[in-house]
């Protein structure tokens, strides 16, 4: 699961590679970082659409 801390993480080294560069070792920790977030974001969102019920129909004495 990421963390706000993780998040923060994330965007301190975006921001140092807008400005500075980073070390290789840098940008290991930001692919490694970025890969958890997909991974935990699309785990997130199949949950949620797992649990999604569609209704086709509307009751029929609600059917104008």
């Amino acid at each position: 699961m990421i963390t706000k801390e993780l998040i923060e993480e994330i965007n301190t080294l975006a921001r140092k590679q807008r400005t500075v560069g980073l070390s290789p070792e840098e940008k290991e920790r930001q692919q490694t970082l970025r890969q958890a977030y997909l991974v935990s974001f699309r785990e997130n969102m199949k949950s949620v659409l797992d649990n999604i019920e569609i209704v086709d129909e509307l009751p029929k004495n609600k059917m104008n």
